[in-house]
């Protein structure tokens, strides 16, 4: 009996801590683009992988503001959601530093089809797309105008620990 009773409080307890981790990061954060040729409707002419005749495509510059001042990082996780390979971060996934205390940021653009990254950037992981077009960190929009729906999460982190998450629509190619 003593043993299914504390069988009972540690569930209880995980049931706890997985329900206050769920919530940790129950805050949104407020993420728009700088450019307005970006309108979360229709990725911009050009700004789809180099395969589809992209001209210089890159991932547009975002402000990210509602930052919680613990955080010291933003995570920035590209997807196709049309695509089981190319969801969940696999048009790549890199972090942004950030000073402690900041509560707005603007990140700027980061090329496609490359390696390198602006100051502050750092690759998480490169986009899964390697052998359909150019290798990279990150892969602009390349489903060829079948439109597929394209998104960024972008999470706000305290070390390891998420403070703050929204998912931003970059809209259909």
């Amino acid at each position: 009996m003593f043993a299914h009773t504390q069988s009972l409080t540690v569930i209880k307890r995980l049931s706890l801590l997985t329900l206050l981790t769920a919530s940790s990061y129950a805050f949104a954060l407020d993420v728009n683009f700088v450019d307005s040729k970006w309108d979360g409707e229709t990725v911009p002419e050009g700004q789809q992988c180099q395969k589809f005749d992209g001209v210089n495509p890159g991932t547009p510059k975002l402000l990210v503001s509602d930052i919680p001042a613990r955080s010291d990082s933003v995570v920035l996780v590209y997807s196709d959601r049309d695509s089981k390979k190319m969801n969940n971060g696999g048009h790549g996934i890199m972090s942004y530093t950030l000073v402690k205390g900041t509560t707005t940021a603007q990140l700027p653009t980061v090329s496609g089809h490359t390696y390198e990254l602006p100051t502050g950037f750092e690759m998480i992981a490169e986009h899964r797309g390697a052998g359909w077009d150019k290798e990279g960190a990150y892969m602009p929009p390349c489903s060829g105008g079948n439109g597929h729906e394209y998104y960024v999460t972008v999470q706000t982190y305290e070390g390891n620990t998420v403070t703050a998450e929204t998912v931003l629509e970059l809209g259909k190619f």
